[in-house]
């Protein structure tokens, strides 16, 4: 696929960085000149040179005066990937709420820095462009929208444009087949209930989404974990030994950019999966609310595009991609939806009118796909520049993941560390982590923690990675001491 000139610096800059992955420069070594590359690629030199600037934004490279650029030195070796631990778990109940809630509620606070909230920057949303949008609404609509409840089903305006959008995406929908919701998590809540009740057991990947944990344990029903690998997410024998059980009554999966781990599912592993579940009528509840933040190459697959059958209940919203206030999400439940419908009927009724129209308008003008090619080059330049904090201010010994997609690093210290003591210590230094303990039902991941590249990189952020890498290695020293 060609690239368009305007972009030919962004691809650039993604080969470069793949060789310093790849160690073919490394640290301390100087890249090639702007007139070299521009002879041997063909490419101009201001085009070479925004290569590097982008590089250098990301936390790569450094330029030296009169000198070039270089790759920046690393305080200590490249960290190695998590391991996949492969042991698997029979249904389980869960009892994570209450210390999820504590966790949760600290997270709230305004003035801290949320290297463990699911959010990115106010900065980064294009809020301007959707006041001018709320203020173009004539008057007499606004007050229509106020004064009537929005069809259950939702906004028509909407759930044509993300039936526009999502074209090749979903197979072959139309805006009847999309229900909007207030969020996400919602269309997950009402999913569950659509195809699973008490004592049913879903199975998830693990370490997976708490939020995900939370609905289970408040719904009665049980979990059955399988064990993620880093890089390539559940793999095809693992699943279908669970499913071979008899015991999973639904699957709740991330397809693209899990949420912690970060992978991004190969095609050919999500159609073996989904067929194995189509064998059995077991229905997949497919969140892909982090699929539209891919950092390089086309939009990955889904679940939903593959389905023939109607059994993948499809789950999104903006709230990672435009505005999380907006509280703007949809399902595309196939052969559930009148389960759906009449589960919101039961609960919410519907949805603010006004939000799904402005997101429709912003959706249709066009603008909405300009601004997630910003965002995406915003969240690839700040996963980059995370790493490489974490590189120069963590132990030696850490293990992390660099995601493809999506607003999370996962790390992984030495086992006999607990977050939990690291997550009250930063929070008295106006820091939050997520602790891994909460991304289990089965008290794993005790040693792990997960890190939001949602926000704006700069000196705050700098120095609250510094920060966080004192605590941990404290807790690295004080674990020595016992």
């Amino acid at each position: 696929m060609s690239t368009s000139p305007n972009f030919r610096y962004v691809t650039l800059a993604d080969q470069i960085q793949e060789n310093i992955a790849g160690g073919m420069f490394r640290p301390g070594d100087r890249l090639p000149s702007l007139r070299k590359l521009h002879t041997r690629l063909g490419l101009s030199i201001t085009t070479v040179h925004q290569a590097y600037i982008e590089l250098e934004k990301r936390g790569q490279v450094e330029a030296r005066e009169k000198s070039g650029f270089y790759v920046r030195p690393l305080s200590a070796a490249p960290r190695a990937l998590p391991q996949h631990a492969k042991t698997r778990s029979g249904p389980s109940s869960v009892n994570i709420n209450s210390l999820a809630q504590t966790i949760i509620s600290e997270l709230e606070r305004e003035d801290i820095l949320q290297l463990g909230a699911a959010v990115y920057s106010k900065e980064l949303m294009p809020l301007k462009q959707l006041t001018r949008i709320m203020k173009s609404i004539p008057s007499a609509t606004l007050g229509d929208f106020m004064s009537n409840y929005e069809t259950c089903a939702g906004n028509q305006s909407l759930r044509r444009a993300i039936a526009g959008r999502m074209a090749g995406q979903a197979g072959s929908i139309t805006h009847d087949d999309i229900i909007t919701t207030n969020g996400c998590l919602e269309a997950v809540s009402l999913c569950l209930r659509a195809v699973a009740g008490p004592g049913d057991a879903i199975l998830v990947e693990s370490p997976v989404f708490h939020c995900f944990l939370q609905l289970i344990e408040d719904l009665n029903m049980r979990v059955i974990e399988i064990p993620a690998c880093p890089e390539k997410g559940i793999f095809p024998q693992d699943f279908k030994k669970s499913v071979d059980s008899g015991q999973v009554a639904a699957c709740l999966l991330n397809s693209n950019f899990h949420n912690p781990l970060g992978y991004r599912m190969s095609r050919e592993n999500k159609r073996a999966i989904l067929e194995m579940a189509l064998k059995q009528d077991i229905p997949i509840i497919e969140d892909d609310i982090y699929g539209d933040l891919y950092f390089t190459g086309p939009r990955p697959s889904t679940y939903k595009s593959m389905d023939p059958k109607g059994m993948v209940l499809y789950c999104s919203s903006v709230s990672k991609t435009l505005a999380p206030g907006l509280r703007t999400g949809w399902v595309i439940p196939g052969k559930f939806r009148e389960r759906v419908i009449r589960s919101k009927t039961a609960t919410t009724v519907s949805n603010a009118g006004i939000n799904q129209e402005v997101t429709a308008r912003f959706i249709t003008t066009g603008a909405y796909d300009r601004h997630l090619r910003t965002l995406r080059n915003h969240l690839k330049n700040q996963a980059s520049a995370l790493s490489m904090a974490l590189h120069n201010h963590f132990p030696r010994d850490i293990r992390m993941t660099f995601p493809k997609g999506g607003m999370f690093l996962w790390v992984v210290l030495d086992p006999d560390i607990n977050t939990m003591d690291i997550f009250h210590k930063a929070h008295e230094k106006n820091i939050s982590i997520l602790p891994g303990l909460i991304c289990s039902s089965s008290n794993r991941y005790k040693n792990c923690l997960r890190l939001n590249c949602g926000i704006k990189w700069g000196p705050k952020m700098e120095q609250g990675i510094a920060c966080l890498g004192d605590l941990v290695k404290q807790a690295y020293k004080g674990q020595k001491k016992t």
